[in-house]
């Protein structure tokens, strides 16, 4: 019997009943099969999937393997698995057997159930592998099939790291020096210099695999006898490793030298950054800790280059929002406040907005705490309050360099505020952060940071409220209508009775939440003459609101509903997001 990866016949059919393959690129491929194919390797499927071959009527879409081993897997019954390292369990794969075994068999321990090993493996056909593995396990062996790219990540990423980890925990459980300092542990016990590299390899590992997984955050978190590091993927926290606490020390300490933080304070809350080379960008990355009731706290914020400066038109911008935006930013002088949460995306729009508006003719100046991403055409200035170089310090000083636009990271206190407005006073666009829950509330912030209204008035150009949503994942994105009436009790007009909205049914891309990435959700308020008259005389936020609505701004939930409309997120998300 012929096996299915060496079938080139019954696959190619596969692929044409399923819609992925056209008749006439069948043509092309047995032609390539006479010149190319090496019959000793016999196995088709790993062939076709390196030819990276077009999917019928996709052009932007090519066959993967996934698509053909799950029709394959579907056509012999076999269970098929795509495997997702954040919910694997470390132990179970790392621990039933070798990895020198599954390395060689392509097959990974997956999940006990009831005293039964369930192996994914690459060919289930393989006659002598129940036998081995059943020998090496010592248990009844159920199987299902997986890529044999899934099956390789996951080795290389488990048991790889689980290699260092258990080498470096052996090394320092046998010392008896204090290792919560890892650069002590070094000079202390210089013949034990594979730590230092066991634990280097084990930060290198984290590092790359948070960057892969599109990781926003990595936390690390200590506990009595252990750590767990959770990743922040798309807003939500997944927890991925679970570290001894002798290793968990020495990792933290080897993040800390890095990113050039004091070693031997452990009392207080620190911040530190770090660059890393990620294939041809640049990243960097943030660090701070904190003291915890069993240790320190370290938060990584993983900032890239295409996260921070992005197209003013990729960030989610209405057509009016946008257009009312780019009029904004062409001011010559006046505040525009970014107010949101944190979190809520307030720092790529800044960067993003002074990229765009970046030329040669004009002089840039950022004052930020700390500085979240470095671009050459910026001038930036960190706070350092030990020096006493703070925002109002800074922002006392910062007109003699003689800038044409000002971005300040946060309108904190009074001090600052007063500065802020004294630079725009003077000539100068200034762009600034509050933390307010809707645009017109930012004009009652400034008051209670002791602005007199006239200066408000005479100075605020407009102000941006912002959350960040959840995108539906396209490669699992079905249709389906809702009700009208959800639409319209939350005051957004829609005709009919029923509208079309989508949803993801979750899939492996998206670790079956249904969502893969995110996008902002606006509400632009532009201080116009009326709403000057409105803050110069002291209105209550409601009326200037109202106003700013019957002028036409969008507030952020029906921003949101008619990303909902047109297909980009769902109903539930942007009812989660706009709560208050």
């Amino acid at each position: 019997m012929i096996h299915p990866y060496n079938d080139l016949s019954s696959i190619l059919t596969l692929l044409i009943k399923a819609g992925l393959l056209s008749r006439e690129e069948v043509s092309n491929i047995i032609a390539k099969i006479k010149t190319q194919f090496q019959k000793s390797s016999k196995d088709y499927v790993q062939w076709l999937v390196a030819q990276k071959i077009h999917k019928k009527n996709k052009i932007d879409q090519i066959i993967e393997e996934t698509d053909i081993i799950s029709l394959i897997a579907k056509e012999q019954s076999w269970q098929f698995r795509r495997l997702d390292p954040l919910k694997m369990d470390m132990e179970v794969v790392t621990k039933s057997y070798p990895a020198t075994f599954a390395k060689k068999r392509l097959a990974i321990p997956f999940e006990w159930n009831n005293g039964v090993l369930e192996v994914v493996c690459y060919d289930p056909l393989d006659p002598e592998l129940r036998v081995d593995i059943e020998r090496a396990a010592k248990t009844t062996v159920i199987f299902s099939v997986a890529t044999k790219s899934d099956i390789e990540t996951v080795i290389r990423e488990f048991y790889d790291f689980k290699r260092s980890i258990a080498a470096a925990e052996n090394i320092l459980q046998a010392s008896e020096v204090d290792i919560s300092n890892l650069e002590q542990f070094v000079s202390i016990a210089p013949d034990d210099k594979n730590t230092e590299k066991h634990i280097n390899i084990a930060v290198d590992h984290l590092l790359k695999y948070a960057i892969e997984q599109r990781a926003s955050d990595i936390h690390f978190e200590p506990k009595r006898n252990h750590a767990i590091v959770r990743l922040r993927i798309d807003g939500v926290l997944h927890p991925v490793y679970r570290l001894p606490k002798v290793v968990s020390d020495a990792v933290c300490s080897r993040i800390k030298v890095i990113s050039r933080m004091d070693l031997t304070e452990k009392r207080r809350p620190q911040d530190g950054r770090m660059k890393i080379g990620w294939k041809s960008d640049e990243i960097e990355i943030r660090v701070s800790s904190v003291p915890c009731a069993f240790g320190e706290k370290i938060v990584l914020r993983i900032q890239t280059q295409d996260i921070m400066f992005r197209d003013l038109t990729e960030l989610g911008f209405s057509t009016r929002d946008f257009d009312v935006y780019s009029g904004f930013i062409k001011k010559t002088f006046g505040i525009i406040l970014i107010t949101g949460p944190t979190g809520s995306g307030k720092s790529t729009t800044l960067y993003s907005s002074l990229r765009h508006i970046n030329s040669p003719e004009i002089n840039i100046i950022s004052v930020e705490d700390p500085v979240e991403m470095i671009h050459e055409d910026f001038n930036q200035i960190a706070v350092q309050a030990h020096i006493d170089v703070t925002f109002s310090t800074i922002l006392r000083n910062i007109l003699r360099q003689d800038p044409d636009v000002i971005m300040i990271g946060e309108i904190r206190d009074n001090e600052t505020a007063r500065h802020t407005v004294q630079c725009s006073l003077t000539g100068h666009l200034v762009f600034s952060t509050l933390h307010t829950n809707d645009a017109a509330s930012a004009i009652t912030r400034m008051r209670d940071l002791g602005i007199e209204p006239y200066l408000l008035s005479s100075t605020m150009v407009g102000v941006v409220a912002q959350r960040l949503i959840k995108l539906i994942c396209t490669n699992c994105k079905e249709d389906y209508t809702m009700p009208a009436s959800y639409f319209l009790e939350l005051g957004y007009p829609v005709d009919g009775d029923e509208v079309p909205v989508s949803r993801g049914k979750g899939c492996m891309r998206c670790r079956n939440t249904g969502y893969f990435g995110r996008i902002g959700i606006y509400e632009i308020m532009p201080v116009t003459d009326a709403i000057k008259e409105l803050i110069h005389r002291g209105e209550d936020e409601a009326i200037i609101r109202r106003l700013a609505l019957k002028e036409g701004m969008t507030p952020l939930l029906h921003d949101g509903l008619r990303k909902t409309i047109d297909k980009i997120t769902t109903f539930e998300e942007i009812i989660k997001v706009t709560a208050m």
